[in-house]
C-alpha cells in the first residue's frame, strides 16, 4: 500500500507524512458500481483516492440525482471533509465509477495532520478550493448549455476520468446523472451519432469527439 501512496501522493505530502498515513490509513477496495459513501450517512473518515475513479452525486428533495463531479487519483472529496469536520450526515453520494483503491484517514488523525503538516492543511485547503470550482462548472452547465451540449461533456468528461474513449453507461445511467429523461438522452445521442460526434453501442458510447 506504501507504494501506492508514494506513487498517488508524493508530490503533495513529505515522507514523514506518507508513513504516518501508511500506519493510520485503512485500505478498501470497491467494485465498478459499489456505494463508498450513502446519503444520510455519518462520515468518520476521509478518502484519499489511490486507484480509480468516484463519482460524487447530490440528491435533489424529491429523491432525483445530479452528478456533482468526479474523483481520481490524488484526490479527496471536499464534502467528506465538512462533513468529517462537523460531524453531520453525508448530503452526497459517492459511487465507483470503476474499480477503485482507497485509504480511509480516520478523523482524529485529520485534525492532528491538520496542526503538524503544512502540506495536510494545503492539501484540505486546495481540495475545497477545486471541488468549490467544479461544483460551479456544474450549475454553469446546468444554467447556460443545452441539454446537447450537456450531455457532450458528460460523455467527454466520462471518457477522461476513465481514460478510455467507450462509455459503458446505459441511456438511463445518462438520465440519472443529468437530472433528465431515458427519452431526451436517447433522442440527443442519436442527433450526436448522426453529428459524428459519437457512435452507439450496446450498452456503451463510443466519444470520438475528445
Amino acid at each position: 500500500m506504501l507504494e501506492k501512496l508514494k506513487e498517488a501522493y508524493h508530490f503533495i505530502f513529505e515522507d514523514e507524512l506518507l508513513n504516518e498515513i501508511h500506519k493510520s490509513g485503512q485500505l478498501k477496495e470497491f467494485k465498478a458500481g459499489e456505494i463508498i459513501i450513502d446519503f444520510g450517512d455519518y462520515v468518520k473518515s476521509m478518502p484519499l483516492l489511490l486507484e480509480g475513479a468516484i463519482k460524487v452525486l447530490r440528491e435533489d428533495s424529491e429523491g432525483d440525482e445530479l452528478l456533482l463531479y468526479f474523483l481520481e487519483r490524488g484526490d479527496t472529496c471536499a464534502m467528506t471533509l465538512n462533513c468529517c469536520m462537523g460531524t453531520t450526515k453525508s448530503e452526497i453520494r459517492a459511487v465507483a465509477e470503476r474499480d477503485t483503491r482507497l485509504i480511509m484517514i480516520p478523523i482524529e488523525k485529520m485534525e492532528e495532520w491538520t496542526a503538524q503538516y503544512k502540506s495536510w492543511r494545503n492539501f484540505v485547503f486546495e481540495s475545497y478550493h477545486t471541488r468549490l470550482t467544479e461544483m460551479l462548472d456544474t450549475i454553469d452547465t446546468i444554467a447556460f448549455l443545452n441539454m446537447d451540449e450537456r450531455i457532450m461533456k458528460y460523455l467527454q468528461d466520462k471518457a477522461k476520468i476513465n481514460q478510455d474513449e467507450f462509455v459503458s453507461s446505459t441511456h438511463q445511467q445518462i438520465a440519472y446523472d443529468l437530472h433528465t429523461s431515458r427519452v431526451v438522452v436517447s433522442r440527443i445521442l442519436k442527433k450526436l451519432e448522426i453529428e459524428g460526434k459519437i457512435k452507439l453501442n450496446r450498452n456503451q458510447v463510443e466519444v470520438l469527439n475528445l
